[in-house]
């Protein structure tokens, strides 16, 4: 994502802002969404038009009173009036909402969720609707401030007085807290809860409700729909709910039909992984509610966000037209979720909600695929590698959208180590990796490397550094992605050998193997490393002196032009040379070729060790290669470094013949 991010940060930066607030949002409501289940169960059930209710009358024709379901919905004349439904909705849920909050942003100790929980009914208190939108904001404000205070006195209350100073503190904050709560945040929601629902009333009244799924269905592929449902649309839909026992809003965006209805069209006219992967996908997003499955169809294809929004329109206007609802929120979007949150009344509208808006989908879904006159599938691996980093994390179900679990099935032949120019790191990564795998006895995997801008998705598996990995999923969705931090001695290293091993298959035609550094020790060293261009005391300084150093080494040399140092300069802000082994290999981008007149190297050693983004360097080796010169290279400058016995000699070289004599190896050719 390096590259991107440079010409996209304003947007992306956005993006994630909204991204962490409606994911803090459904922190706070998704530990407690078995509450709001429960409440809804206890709803449609108890309340005067429910379940119980309904079949007494329609299947029995039973017409008198029903006693204790009265006395649980309060909606005759219970005992007392308030039944289970409203103490429900009015404290238990709010209360869970802000002990919640209050408990995370204390760092999950019971002590801030104990305050917000107080600070929050203060806002009950104080509003005549239910206060989730206050106890989103009273909870978080009073896990903070409560961290922040204890913070004031932590280690200097005398020995003894802890549990007093604690308790008081608590009590006396949230006491406060829970005033303000009232005087303020309670009746600035209410106001707010009216405004929104006036605004939601309009549309409804004027048939403009479907518009919302413009904004939402995007919303959706972009992991932005948390932010518009814990924050908007399950405050508002339970409030409506309470006062009409159901709530249209709750089926905005948890409709399953717009992602059936897609899914199905490639099932049906898709090419390649998509088409094989869609029957799949569609039992995880239908049944199991986990719309994000189809996520990736849509970036892979973005025209087709046309088909969602026209089925979440469609399941909207039908909702609208049959004045149904959901009781409670489904979560997650699973078909199973949404006919369990219908009232008896609104089944019938709901499923055809469902319906409409996957047979719309479908069909619009269709239509585009069938025009589409791109020779490629298009790259689901790709756009999966996207989705996920739309998200921010790995997606837990996406991987079966493609092959690169490391339970895919068929053996490992081609791995390529990339890196972002694909002439340093990647070259010698590759050459230490090859070695390791043809000496397990398996000539017939083949290791090269190449620049991430020239990566195609066919390897099976890709090595890149850690900071590239994103970038290289990018193009190689498809494929098993191993980060490495060490260059030259990483554990992932054995850890492939292993897999390969697991992944069957052996045998194969033999690969031929490398050439042995003793053939190429023959030649000498030729010019490539001349004494003027060896330092055996760098002295001390920073990473870019070093860097500054060897290329200069390699100007005075006349191996290159003086641009070129700008372009070591420049490939180290990509992603460090560092290689592991006290080594480091500053070299400059691709674009840097044509200032370079001839393969050479530098070479400078560091007694006391440079700091190479906190790791330690003592040799600096400065490249600079025509043409492919820099594979062979690297992969003996990774053997040589390798053995431990020359790096020893390297660290206690007195004279340059001494160093010419270990790197002796290193030959282009």
């Amino acid at each position: 994502m390096t590259s991107t991010a440079t010409t996209g940060s304003a947007s992306g930066g956005l993006r994630t802002q909204v991204q962490r607030f409606g994911t803090f949002l459904s922190n706070m409501v998704l530990p407690n969404i078995g509450a709001f289940i429960a409440w809804g169960l206890i709803t449609a059930l108890f309340i005067e038009t429910g379940w119980i209710t309904l079949i007494g009358k329609d299947v029995f024709g039973y017409e008198g009173g029903y006693g204790f379901v009265e006395d649980l919905g309060a909606w005759g004349s219970g005992a007392d009036g308030t039944g289970i439904v409203g103490p429900m909705i009015t404290y238990l849920l709010p209360l869970l909402i802000g002990y919640t909050g209050g408990r995370m942003m204390y760092d999950d100790n019971i002590r801030g969720g104990v305050v917000g929980a107080i600070a929050t009914m203060g806002a009950i208190a104080g509003a005549s609707v239910p206060m989730f939108l206050g106890a989103m904001v009273m909870g978080p404000l009073a896990g903070w401030s409560m961290k922040r205070l204890d913070a004031l006195w932590t280690h200097k209350i005398r020995p003894g007085f802890e549990m007093l100073v604690n308790n008081f503190s608590a009590g006396i904050w949230g006491g406060f807290l829970a005033v303000i709560g009232f005087v303020l945040a309670g009746p600035f929601v209410e106001e707010f809860s009216k405004l929104a629902s006036n605004v939601v009333n309009t549309l409804v009244d004027n048939n403009l409700l479907p518009l919302t799924s413009i904004f939402i269905e995007p919303a959706k592929i972009l992991f932005l729909n948390n932010a518009i449902n814990q924050g908007i649309l399950t405050p508002l839909g339970t409030t409506e709910a309470k006062d009409t026992g159901q709530s249209i809003l709750f089926m905005l965006e948890a409709n399953p039909g717009p992602g059936l209805g897609l899914l199905l069209a490639f099932a049906v006219f898709g090419k390649g992984v998509a088409k094989a992967s869609a029957p799949g996908a569609i039992l995880i997003q239908f049944v199991g509610g986990i719309h994000e499955i189809y996520f990736p169809y849509v970036l892979m294809k973005p025209i087709l966000v046309l088909a969602v929004i026209a089925g979440g329109m469609s399941g909207v206007a039908v909702n609208v037209a049959f004045d149904s609802g959901l009781r409670s929120p489904a979560s997650p979007g699973s078909i199973i979720a949404v006919w369990t949150s219908s009232p008896p009344s609104s089944l019938v509208g709901v499923t055809l909600s469902v319906v409409v808006a996957a047979a719309v989908s479908f069909l619009v879904a269709s239509f585009l695929l069938k025009i589409d006159r791109s020779v490629d599938e298009g790259d689901l691996g790709a756009a999966t590698a996207a989705m996920e980093a739309n998200k921010g994390k790995k997606s837990s179900v996406a991987g079966m959208l493609t092959r690169r679990d490391a339970d895919r099935t068929g053996p490992i032949t081609s791995i390529v180590f990339a890196c972002d120019a694909g002439m340093g790191s990647s070259a010698m990564g590759a050459s230490v990796l090859r070695k390791k795998i043809h000496a397990a006895g398996h000539p017939e995997v083949t290791v090269v490397n190449k620049a991430i801008s020239n990566l195609s998705d066919d390897y099976d598996l890709v090595v890149t550094h850690q900071d590239l990995t994103e970038r290289a999923r990018l193009k190689t969705g498809s494929a098993i992605h191993v980060s490495v931090e060490n260059f030259m001695n990483s554990p992932r290293y054995d850890e492939i050998v292993e897999l390969v091993e697991e992944s069957g298959e052996r045998g194969g035609s033999a690969a031929t193997e490398p050439e042995s550094s003793s053939a190429a020790a023959s030649a000498g060293v030729g010019g490539l490393l001349s004494p003027e261009s060896i330092v055996l005391d760098g002295g001390s300084g920073t990473r870019e002196e070093a860097i500054t150093r060897a290329g200069e080494l390699l100007v005075a040399s006349g191996a290159v032009e003086p641009s070129y140092v700008d372009a070591m300069h420049e490939r180290e802000q990509s992603v460090s040379t560092y290689m592991g082994n006290l080594l480091a290999i500053p070299h400059g981008t691709n674009e840097a070729k044509p200032a370079i007149k001839r393969t050479a190297i530098s070479f400078v050693r560091y007694s006391d060790g440079v700091q190479w983004k906190n790791k330690e360097v003592k040799f600096v080796i400065g490249i600079a290669a025509q043409g492919d010169d820099h594979l062979k290279l690297l992969g003996q400058i990774a053997e040589v470094f390798l053995d431990s016995e020359q790096v020893a000699r390297l660290e206690a070289a007195t004279s340059a013949d001494e160093v010419q004599e270990v790197l002796g190896a290193v030959q282009p050719v």
